[in-house]
Order: structure tokens, then sequence, then C-alpha cells
């Protein structure tokens, strides 16, 4: 295996891939469209510094259902 293999950050992708019209974000894993798209190509920081922000947004959302 390659270094980047070993390091690579895994998607917080489920496929559950259905998007919530209201929020704009996917109902498996609360990105967005964009945040979807350009995954691949965010550097390791930019991922762990989104997952921590998805990680929020779950948080939220779940506040929001109670």
């Amino acid at each position: 295996m390659s270094e980047n293999t070993q390091n690579e950050i895994q998607s917080p992708c489920i496929s559950v891939c259905t998007m919530d019209d209201s929020t704009g974000l996917c109902l498996g894993c609360y990105r967005t469209v964009d945040e979807i798209k350009v995954w691949r190509e965010m550097s390791q920081q930019q991922q762990v510094n989104l997952l921590v922000a998805l990680e929020e947004r779950q948080l939220q959302q779940a506040r929001l259902d109670d």
C-alpha cells in the first residue's frame, strides 16, 4: 500500500444519497452537492474540517427533529 492510501480519509457517504430540498443537505452524510463533488480534490485537512462540520450539522438536525 502506498502512504497516500494508508492515510486516506474515508468519505462520509453511507449510500443514502437523497437530498433534502429544504436544507440542501444529503440525508445520509449531511453534505451539500458541492461538498460531495469536491471531496476527492480536498486536502486531508479540508476533509477533516468538513467531517467536524458534518458532525455538528447532524447534531443540529437531531435537535430540530426532537
